[in-house]
């Protein structure tokens, strides 16, 4: 583990945090609401059996299907970052967690609702550009949160190219790195990497 294992949020700081999460939760359930009556009602591309595409294009279209998911990711939370006003009136919500003491999974939920709407979003514009599986784009919704929250442990398994929380930790305290998601793979690509190690270097 790279940072300081004494380094944890206070109880205080925790509860806030599942506050600000436990308000914004029914509004994170509107999207998967919105985008399954989208499905249902044949507007979007996605399939229900597998079988009607086979196992090989299956893997294909998942895979584009998370390709395009961390782009859009990865260009939304960097625009939450750049575009003053979207930072100030919503991502600041969550970026008042700052250091690796005041991080916990429970800040991985703790923003304003329409940011937390927006950085998913892309999960439901690629429905009406990939064909997808319906219930492969659900779990991977479901995961999405799984993941917010784990990468908001201070816990950093370093599993190259994972966006593990070391990574996401570094976020937290420069504001100008590692906005990616599931990867660091964006960030590589478009010149916003720092590794944990560098930063370590720097102290």
């Amino acid at each position: 583990m790279l940072f300081d294992a004494d380094a944890v949020p206070t109880v205080e700081a925790m509860k806030k945090q599942i506050i600000v999460a436990s308000k914004a939760m029914p509004f994170y359930c509107a999207l998967p609401s919105v985008s399954e009556h989208m499905i249902e009602s044949g507007w979007t591309r996605c399939f229900f059996h597998i079988s009607e595409v086979g196992w090989p294009m299956y893997i294909v279209y998942v895979s584009l299907y998370l390709i395009f998911v961390e782009f859009g990711i990865y260009w939304m939370h960097r625009e939450l970052h750049d575009i003053k006003p979207l930072y100030k009136h919503l991502h600041a919500t969550h970026h008042i967690y700052n250091k690796e003491n005041t991080l916990s999974p429970f800040a991985g939920l703790a923003f304003h609702p329409l940011d937390g709407i927006l950085q998913a979003i892309s999960h439901v514009i690629a429905l009406f550009l990939l064909p997808m599986h319906f219930r492969t784009h659900i779990a991977l919704l479901f995961i999405e949160a799984v993941w917010t929250a784990n990468i908001h442990d201070c816990i950093h398994g370093k599993i190259w190219p994972v966006m593990g929380a070391g990574y996401h930790t570094i976020h937290h305290t420069t504001y100008r790195h590692n906005y990616g998601h599931y990867t660091v793979w964006m960030d590589w690509l478009f010149g916003t990497l720092r590794e944990p190690e560098d930063l370590l270097k720097k102290d």
